[in-house]
């Protein structure tokens, strides 16, 4: 188990790996304790290191959460969108989705009603949807390049891209947004981390000048987890966590044996209150769930059939679209 977040998932210092964080540095994306924090500026003194305070303090930590032993399907709701792409849960009461067209959607998850439709601005298929610290509506065009914020039922451009096309984005619990992208060339991917339109962080390479996403697959899907971990999804190949300051955490590549014996095809990540991480196979119609260091905990199906994308409420509902589906599932897996 990783010392940083044993013990009832408190965060522990990045560089003594011991004790309790206190402080953060938002320059060089590290997590400190007090006794730390000098050490940290002395390493490279050449920045000009902006030490902020952290409420991640001992007994922080979310209730402890058990996997129950029959999750349950809670209800289903029909969206009418048929081939349902893209997700995003606004609260636990509404959720948006969309299909393979420029519009997105908001639906009432009690009523199952549509309450508003929005068209992206250059009439393009959305590639990747998210919901920002703020509740609006962010969404990547990948044929425009562009990042897009849906404010007060305005659409703000706010990331142009050059040679390289956006994929997948989260907004973080710090407000930031990550993008993972590839060149126009198809043989580079990286994740960049914004505040507003400024790079604040580039994730490319590991430790070996190896680079960590593959060309292969099509990373559409990203997501920070409670410990700042974050995780990605490689279409048809693994999920891949690196830590916040971009250092390779651990590959997932599947679990054997499969429900159905079927290659780990993975689709759609999300995380919970736990630590949990929890991909989509579309391959094996289920979901995995694993800890945050990666360790395989259980298979969840209730019916599903090509599970896509998913997301986790507050409460730690998990919702699932299912491709050539216009359902979308909310499934209670945690007591």
């Amino acid at each position: 188990m990783d010392p940083r977040t044993s013990a009832q998932n408190v965060l522990r210092c990045d560089l003594c790996e011991t004790a309790v964080v206190q402080m953060h540095c938002d320059t060089c994306l590290v997590n400190l304790c007090t006794a730390c924090v000098g050490k940290n500026m002395i390493s490279d003194e050449t920045k000009d290191h902006k030490i902020t305070k952290t409420s991640l303090k001992a007994g922080s930590s979310p209730p402890v959460k058990q996997l129950l032993d029959e999750p349950e399907t809670v209800t289903t709701i029909n969206t009418g969108n048929g081939d349902l792409n893209n997700m995003a849960c606004l609260s636990d009461k509404n959720i948006w989705t969309n299909g393979y067209d420029s519009t997105m959607e908001l639906y009432s998850i009690n009523q199952g009603s549509l309450l508003k439709s929005m068209t992206t601005k250059s009439g393009n298929e959305p590639e990747v949807i998210a919901v920002t610290k703020s509740g609006d509506l962010v969404y990547t065009d990948y044929k425009d390049r562009t990042v897009n914020i849906v404010k007060n039922e305005k659409i703000e451009e706010v990331i142009r891209l050059q040679n390289w096309r956006p994929r997948g984005v989260c907004s973080t619990s710090s407000g930031d947004l990550l993008v993972i992208m590839h060149s126009d060339d198809y043989k580079q991917g990286k994740i960049v981390r914004y505040s507003g339109s400024t790079e604040k962080q580039t994730i490319q390479f590991d430790d070996k000048g190896k680079p960590l996403y593959s060309t292969d697959g099509f990373y559409r899907f990203i997501t920070e987890n409670r410990n700042f971990d974050i995780c990605v999804s490689e279409t048809g190949l693994e999920a891949i966590v690196v830590n916040q300051a971009g250092k390779l955490r651990f590959r997932y590549p599947g679990h054997t044996p499969a429900p159905k014996n079927k290659t780990f095809n993975p689709r759609g990540i999300t995380t919970d209150s736990q630590s949990h991480i929890l991909i989509a196979d579309h391959n094996n119609d289920c979901v995995h769930i694993i800890d945050q260091d990666g360790q395989f905990l259980r298979y969840l199906d209730c019916g599903l059939s090509q599970p896509r994308v998913l997301f986790t409420d507050v409460n730690d509902n998990l919702f699932v679209t299912q491709w050539k589906s216009k359902k979308v599932k909310k499934i209670k897996y945690l007591y």
